[in-house]
């Protein structure tokens, strides 16, 4: 299969960490021209000052990913601006901390809603565009969070594994119609989220994150990758380790 090629792109979740670092690696080493998306309008100017300074097109628009409404409308309005769309992807992403016990609706609503809702609204329209069109890349940045349920964030958990389940979901239902649905399953990696844990395994910057996952992303095929590729074996053991046993481990 050849390597695809993006001329146009939307990255929800822009202003820092990996969405900012794929949006840079799209418009700056792709030639991609990229529509960046997130609600902290000082740092997503600042993302994509740095991407025009070197070279790379793209503009910022200030959306919430809660406000579900908005979207149908600012997605038909970027297709319009952009006079396209090749790629889509969604790296809006929460983990707010909680307490050993601590049982906080409102936090756990908040991550559900940023993490899981503010996939499917985003990936509803992407998807029925790309399937009209009988082509495009979806693509989500999921955690290897997903894969179980830790007793650390219960909400966190449950709202990145029914993220990943969202997208296989919506991969089967594409694929026929030559759409492709990327999701990349990231583990530690140096955030805002993660920031002060020196201790977290493998971490890795989210340019690395970026690159890896724009490669994926080109190569076609719908792949669902663990990123760094390492954390598959690692997971592998990690999901057969019986529930008695896991709830008394903090992995």
């Amino acid at each position: 299969m050849a390597t695809k090629t993006f001329s146009t792109a939307i990255v929800v979740g822009a202003s820092s960490g990996i969405g900012a670092a794929i949006a840079t690696e799209l418009a700056v080493t792709k030639g991609t021209r990229v529509a960046l998306l997130a609600r902290r309008s000082d740092q997503l100017d600042a993302v994509v000052a740095s991407i025009r300074a070197a070279g790379g097109d793209a503009f910022a628009v200030v959306h919430d990913v809660t406000d579900y409404d908005a979207v149908p409308a600012l997605f038909d309005e970027l297709v319009g601006r952009l006079g396209g769309l090749d790629l889509m992807v969604y790296a809006a992403g929460v983990m707010t901390a909680v307490a050993e016990h601590e049982y906080d609706f409102t936090k756990d609503r908040f991550m559900v809603e940023v993490n899981l809702l503010g996939t499917m609204a985003w990936c509803n329209p992407t998807a029925a565009y790309f399937e009209g069109r009988r082509a495009g890349t979806l693509v989500g940045v999921s955690s290897i969070a997903g894969e179980r349920g830790r007793r650390d964030n219960p909400a966190y958990c449950t709202s990145k594994g029914a993220m990943t389940i969202y997208l296989e979901s919506l991969r089967n239902r594409t694929s026929r119609y030559g759409v492709d649905v990327v999701t990349v399953k990231p583990g530690f990696v140096s955030t805002a989220m993660t920031e002060g844990r020196e201790d977290l395994l493998w971490i890795v910057e989210p340019s690395q994150i970026a690159r890896d996952t724009v490669q994926l992303a080109a190569a076609g095929g719908s792949p669902e990758v663990f990123l760094p590729r390492r954390w598959g074996a690692a997971l592998a053991v990690i999901r057969n380790i019986p529930s008695p046993i896991f709830r008394h481990l903090n992995i």
